[in-house]
């Protein structure tokens, strides 16, 4: 989530192969790997056994080859699908990763879900881009290889990467497990990054990635895949700021979007006990949100309908990443409660009233994600309380339509890639 430099990367579009290919990559391959410096803007600062399934897949690569590329100068060939421009559209892209390197763990994807953080930032909502871009920061899959100073992963382990990929550990954030508040973390997509050969981090959507071992979780054996993917930003996103409210049992919480982080708060709130008050502008979604575990759905087609609820919930979150009526939705908070925006609009920007916000006293803030051990914490929990999110298994070739589902809020509820399809 942040402002990046208005540059394009050298590329041609092949409309035979419906291709991307970068120009000089090829050159890159047979030549030491060098780094590419850019000027760092940031608008965001205030080996052991094998599963038996793994090994008839046939995904891993003997421990010796796994070693090899570990110790390799070589830069890691990868595939994916990318934005070029502003359009919303993404297309085939074949791309280069940095070589794995000591602290470093090469992940083989398997699947990747499609959160609305990467629609908002390929579109340039956010910001100029720079250009081929591939997004994705709820990855998960298998590790394949490791550096020789990494300690707590070893090659087929199930392995998840979330917003982040890299930053600095002197910082006092980084050392107090809050990695994502330190100026110069690098987010998984779109961030200027001297280690990689594009000159950007390359997100998700592709067949691998290489990661600082700090910034992958472990996958529990009893959470699937596709079911842990979202969880690695939808997850963390909603799941953090509720425990720093310090929810408790019979709270009264209230749920403002039910879309990919919408539904995964409510679950997470009723699983640590609250009294779940969801509210959406989508009547379609009313059967879904009481399933989930909604005490009531209250469908706000105008903002009237939330007179009934003024001053009776301890605590709300929203998911809504567009401009709206903040006053309103803060009404229904009690005096002195709590109201955190996780939903990020274009530009960053919200349009609040004071007046409106201070008849209630409510305390407002803006959250963006939690840092790794959190993150660790959140898929731990929903792998063993069986919290999981609705997700829907699509193909690469389906990413296109599934973004205008998610714009058009017809996800149910999250769009997870099948990662063997690109």
């Amino acid at each position: 989530m942040c402002k990046q430099h208005d540059h394009v990367i050298d590329k041609e579009y092949d409309h035979d192969t419906n291709k991307l290919v970068q120009g000089d990559i090829e050159q890159q391959i047979k030549t030491p790997t060098e780094s590419v410096s850019y000027s760092r803007r940031k608008l965001l600062q205030s080996t052991a056994t094998l599963g038996a399934g793994i090994a008839l897949t046939g995904a891993l690569p003997t421990l010796a080859s796994a070693s090899a590329v570990a110790g390799s100068r070589v830069n890691v060939k990868s595939k994916g699908y990318a934005a070029i421009d502003t359009s919303g559209k993404l297309h085939p892209w074949e791309f280069e990763r940095r070589p794995v390197g000591d602290d470093d763990v090469l992940i083989d994807i398997k699947y990747a879900s499609i959160c609305h953080s990467d629609i908002h930032q390929m579109k340039g909502h956010w910001g100029p881009q720079k250009y081929p871009q591939v997004p994705g920061h709820e990855i998960v899959g298998v590790v394949t290889a490791v550096g020789k100073k990494v300690s707590k992963f070893k090659v087929g382990d199930r392995a998840g990467v979330g917003c982040m990929v890299d930053s600095n550990s002197d910082c006092e954030s980084f050392q107090q497990g809050e990695e994502q508040y330190c100026p110069d973390t690098i987010f998984t997509y779109g961030y200027p990054q001297e280690s990689s050969p594009t000159g950007i981090s390359q997100g998700g959507y592709s067949n691998n990635i290489v990661v600082k071992e700090h910034f992958a979780v472990h996958i529990p054996n009893h959470l699937s895949f596709q079911d842990a993917a979202p969880l690695l930003c939808a997850g963390i996103t909603t799941y953090s700021p509720l425990m720093k409210f310090n929810l408790r049992k019979g709270d009264k919480v209230g749920v403002v979007g039910i879309g990919g982080l919408g539904h995964l708060a409510i679950k997470i709130a009723v699983a640590k006990g609250a009294d779940v008050y969801a509210f959406t502008t989508s009547p379609s979604k009313v059967n879904d949100i009481l399933e989930f575990g909604a005490k009531e759905a209250v469908v706000v087609d105008d903002v009237s309908k939330l007179a009934n609820y003024r001053g009776k919930l301890d605590y709300v979150i929203c998911t809504i990443p567009y401009q709206y009526d903040v006053a309103a939705y803060a009404s229904v908070v009690k005096p002195h409660g709590t109201y955190t925006q996780v939903g990020m609009p274009e530009k960053f920007e919200l349009n609040i009233s004071a007046i409106g916000l201070s008849i209630s006293r409510v305390n407002f803030n803006v959250s963006l994600i939690g840092g790794m051990r959190e993150t660790q914490e959140v898929v731990n929990f929903c792998a063993d309380n069986k919290v999981l999110p609705n997700v829907q298994i699509i193909k690469a070739e389906d990413i296109n339509r599934a973004w205008e589902d998610v714009v058009n809020k017809r996800a149910r509820y999250r769009y997870v890639i099948d990662a063997s399809t690109f």
